[in-house]
């Protein structure tokens, strides 16, 4: 929660300016760790109508915490403060949120809060994964390579989902365009022609006739048409919002024709390299299975490792808890036990992360070989098939064919 404080320094230089946290009482307690005496605390309620109703705008793009971490990382190696490092990213950062999330960072830091307990009062911009691994690093001294290992994690990680989005980015143009082409020519082109094939008067084949009752079905109740489609999108979207809307939604994903095996090899990536890089840091396993099932973006492997938290647990091995899902492939099920008998999990999985990726990667390439053409192909068999079956009867009027 945001609140807008008015304070005395102890030079008694009065201050304005926003913090946030979980209540009041924690706020003012942060203000007086500050050396502040706090004059005024009031909620901030002030939000813009896009920003208080669509998430996207709170959104804080992952190139720019990439790109943050990595700076970090190497202020810290030149052995900078954390209140100077945190003070100067703030300073030369691109992004608002980012900007707002670093100076509200440097302020808890100088009120005596660890850099860890600063980053999670920022969750818009510090996920737990995030959070945990500073953590991690602050209580084991390498604070240092944990930024180094976060800025190498975040930028493979970012690397693997910009290149999935953007092989979607072109199938997506075609298949809009596709459809705007068509939707224009059944309402603008097709009444025009129709009016010259019905009144010439001759026996109309039956694709044409298919196409004449579909723009005219188009023309006169095709705002209805959108309406009903706006409707079900809205519909839809309200459903993932939902946990089984959402679960039902990861499932069909797992089981797309083609799609389903990518995103079943981003999700194993996703979980090798999560695993592989607390481990390293040396958060405990428990603990590392239960925030790679927060961050792994997909409720069946999320289950999967909530599954295996509760087995290791009890005394089990995570090979023996992912053995028990066909959703994990043998091939990781042994590499994993592998690596828990010899003592090597971690090179282990950063050998599966990196494995993963180049299959990720191959995919996504053939598939892209695969549906330019096909949707190149689509278009013009599409737009081609409409063009024909009304040019045909219109050719046959006039050359006098009946």
């Amino acid at each position: 929660m945001l609140f807008n404080y008015k304070v005395v320094t102890k030079e008694g230089i009065e201050k304005k300016g926003q913090i946030e946290a979980a209540s009041s009482d924690i706020a003012v307690a942060t203000l007086q760790r500050r050396e502040y005496v706090v004059v005024s605390l009031v909620p901030d309620n002030k939000k813009g109508f896009l920003a208080s109703n669509i998430p996207f705008f709170d959104n804080v793009p992952m190139k720019h915490i990439v790109l943050m971490t990595k700076q970090a990382s190497t202020l810290f190696e030149a052995q900078v403060s954390a209140v100077k490092t945190f003070e100067l990213l703030g300073q030369n950062s691109e992004s608002k949120g980012i900007k707002k999330a670093l100076d509200q960072v440097t302020e808890d830091i100088r009120g005596g809060t660890s850099i860890s307990g600063a980053m999670a009062r920022q969750p818009k911009v510090f996920s737990d994964f995030y959070v945990n691994m500073v953590r991690a690093g602050e209580e084991s001294g390498k604070l240092t390579e944990t930024f180094m290992f976060l800025a190498e994690y975040l930028e493979r990680s970012h690397a693997l989902t910009s290149k999935t989005k953007n092989a979607l980015v072109y199938p997506s143009f075609i298949i809009f365009t596709f459809i705007t082409v068509m939707v224009l020519m059944l309402v603008k082109v097709i009444p025009n022609m129709a009016k010259i094939i019905v009144d010439s008067g001759q026996e109309i084949p039956a694709y044409t006739k298919v196409t004449l009752a579909l723009s005219d079905f188009l023309v006169n109740y095709g705002i209805f048409l959108l309406i009903f489609v706006v409707i079900a999108a809205l519909l839809v979207w309200r459903t993932l919002k939902t946990g089984t809307g959402r679960d039902r939604f990861d499932q069909l994903k797992l089981q797309l024709p083609g799609f389903g095996k990518l995103f079943k090899k981003i999700y194993l990536a996703r979980i090798a390299d999560n695993i592989n890089t607390m481990l390293t840091s040396g958060i405990p396993v428990v603990r590392t299975l239960e925030i790679s099932g927060d961050v792994v973006g997909n409720a069946v492997y999320k289950n999967i490792l909530q599954d295996a938290v509760e087995e290791v647990r009890g005394g089990n091995s995570i090979s023996n808890a992912f053995q028990k899902h066909e959703e994990m492939p043998q091939i990781m099920v042994q590499m994993v036990k592998v690596g828990e008998e010899t003592g090597s999990i971690g090179t282990i999985l950063k050998t599966l992360a990196r494995f993963y990726n180049k299959e990720v990667t191959d995919t996504v390439d053939t598939l892209i070989g695969m549906i330019e053409p096909a949707m190149i192909v689509l278009l013009g068999i599409g737009v081609g098939g409409l063009l024909m079956s009304v040019m045909i009867p219109i050719y046959n009027v006039a050359s006098g064919v009946s």
